[in-house]
């Protein structure tokens, strides 16, 4: 079975934890418990940031519908990803997280729809781990990104050994 390397990146508290664990084990996570950015030194963090941007395959960039200063972090982030990957392209998916607090919105749909058509992004959606609100989709669209961009390559089959004694 194929392996995906796929790196969740966002400002803190937009929901990068409970949109995974809702991926993964399909439950929410009510409680905002802030992960590993807050348990590391502002250096050991961003070294360990670079790290996992320069192995992974995909990126699902995920911003607060409820909050504008996570989306104005976007642009910034995607261009830390494109210059550890030294590209000007890579498989990326971006997220307007917690849909489901409408009443609470702040960052347009549009203003997703317009970061996504000015950054070459083919993915945007809008979600919400809480109502389980297009959590697949995220997941689907960028492995068939990733797909696209590198085709699994075909294993050789080996030669057989058959001895006759």
């Amino acid at each position: 079975m194929r392996e995906y390397k796929i790196v969740v990146l966002g400002s803190g508290g937009v929901g990068k934890s409970a949109i995974t664990v809702q991926f993964v084990q399909g439950i929410f996570v009510e409680k905002y418990d802030p992960t590993i950015e807050d348990s590391y030194r502002k250096e050991q963090f961003t070294a360990m940031r670079d790290l996992y941007m320069k192995n992974g395959q995909g990126f699902v960039l995920v911003y607060s519908i409820t909050a504008q200063s996570t989306f104005n972090d976007l642009v910034d982030l995607r261009e830390q990803i494109l210059r550890v990957k030294d590209t000007d392209s890579v498989p990326m998916v971006l997220v307007g997280n917690k849909c489901d607090l409408e009443d609470e919105r702040v960052v347009g749909k549009d203003q997703g729809q317009n970061f996504a058509r000015t950054y070459g992004m083919h993915t945007f959606v809008e979600s919400s781990a809480k109502a389980k609100v297009n959590i697949n989709e995220i997941f689907f669209d960028l492995v068939r990104q990733i797909n696209r961009r590198t085709p699994e390559q075909k294993k050789k089959k080996k030669k057989s050994t058959c001895q006759l004694l």
